[in-house]
């Protein structure tokens, strides 16, 4: 009788198999990594979601009628100008020195105006323009104060880390 060998090889694509988990996996980090400030400030965010016309505002938003997409689409809009603030700094400022600390205040500062000021007008007085009514009362002085309030928090929540961050870095011996 003739003994044939039987060789077991893989497959040519077997390698690229955990190549391809390996990629995913560190897309999956990423997307968790840019998501989680938007995440954690939503649920800081929450409190006032209490007030029927904040809660009316995200009904209005796309997916119409459906409060928690659009609520948690818009905290993670607005974490973008941090977000793209940090990758800014890390990206183009030589970490040497109190270059990312300064960077990081930067952030903070012009996020903050752009999420305390600039959103609740977008909110106010552009969403209506665009065919979107979501304020039952007109747009009186309690809904920019209720909108101004929410942006300023959500712009405090999103600052503290990067001051924290900034005054850690500017310390003797930096990060």
């Amino acid at each position: 009788m003739v003994s044939v060998p039987v060789v077991l090889s893989s497959s040519p694509s077997s390698p690229a198999v955990p190549a391809f988990v390996g990629t995913i996996a560190a897309w999956l980090w990423t997307v968790v990594l840019f998501a989680l400030p938007g995440v954690v400030a939503a649920v800081l965010w929450t409190p006032f979601l209490i007030a029927s016309r904040f809660r009316a505002l995200f009904r209005a938003l796309p997916p119409a009628g459906r409060l928690v997409p659009s609520y948690v689409g818009v905290s993670l809009a607005l974490s973008v100008p941090y977000l793209a603030g940090v990758l800014l700094t890390v990206g183009l400022v030589d970490s040497a020195g109190p270059g990312w600390s300064e960077g990081f205040l930067d952030t903070a500062l012009f996020g903050g105006i752009l999420v305390g000021v600039a959103a609740p007008a977008v909110a106010a007085l552009g969403l209506p323009r665009l065919g979107v009514d979501w304020d039952p009362t007109g747009y009186d002085a309690s809904t920019w104060l209720l909108l101004v309030a929410a942006g300023l928090w959500y712009a405090v929540v999103a600052a503290v880390p990067l001051v924290a961050l900034a005054i850690g870095m500017a310390l003797p011996g930096g990060y």
